[in-house]
């Protein structure tokens, strides 16, 4: 059996992760997405949405019965108790369904995985991964992202920056980083090199694996 390379990729709001996993995907990167993880672990008849409903209400489901994120998003967005209770029934929930993608990848034999996770480090999961990679952007950059091109007011912005873990102690323990202060034309070189980097371990690290 090859050993799989786990890379994790993070980076703050605004950051420009999400270009960055794209990017990563058009040059042959297998990403598992956390939100898109988050989205199925809430689909109607889960474990998670039942939980859901039963602490908060049918005031959180739509008229079809699936969630109303804009109507969650209104209960927990400024309640530090009620947003916990929510990570506590959505994350086990990701956690499983992450498992149940990587042990799929590591069946059909793929060397490397990137998986996309906005609060990586916020909810310590460093270690599961053998390189960190983190997408990093000015603060003053990410908050003119998050009003001009979102549409949020400066003091939502503001709050939802301040928020998540300062990216300085990120870069401190990140393996590599992507910095997306510019045009995607400066961006593009760089997820090259490490797409070239993260590609050229993980085919050594899967040699390896076979002679042994």
């Amino acid at each position: 059996m090859s050993q799989m390379l786990l890379v994790g990729l993070t980076g703050n709001i605004a950051s420009g992760k999400s270009t960055v996993a794209r990017l990563l995907a058009e040059r042959g990167a297998l990403i598992i997405d956390a939100d898109v993880l988050a989205r199925r672990a809430v689909d109607p008849g889960t474990r998670a949405l039942a939980a859901i409903v039963e602490r908060w209400g049918d005031r959180v489901l739509q008229a079809d019965g699936t969630l109303d994120r804009a109507a969650l998003r209104d209960i927990v967005f400024d309640q530090p108790e009620e947003l916990e209770a929510l990570n506590e029934i959505v994350h086990p929930e990701v956690a499983r369904l992450r498992e149940e993608e990587l042990a799929a990848a590591r069946a059909r034999g793929a060397s490397m995985v990137v998986s996309d996770i906005p609060l990586l480090f916020e909810k310590q999961l460093t270690e599961l991964f053998d390189y960190i990679v983190l997408v990093d952007a000015p603060r003053s950059i990410r908050l003119e992202r998050l009003v001009n091109d979102r549409g949020l007011s400066h003091d939502d912005a503001m709050k939802m920056i301040a928020a998540q873990m300062p990216a300085e102690l990120k870069r401190a323990r990140a393996d590599f980083v992507i910095e997306n202060d510019g045009a995607i034309d400066a961006l593009a070189p760089q997820v090259e090199q490490l797409w070239s980097s993260l590609a050229r371990t993980a085919e050594s690290t899967t040699a390896s694996s076979i002679q042994h």
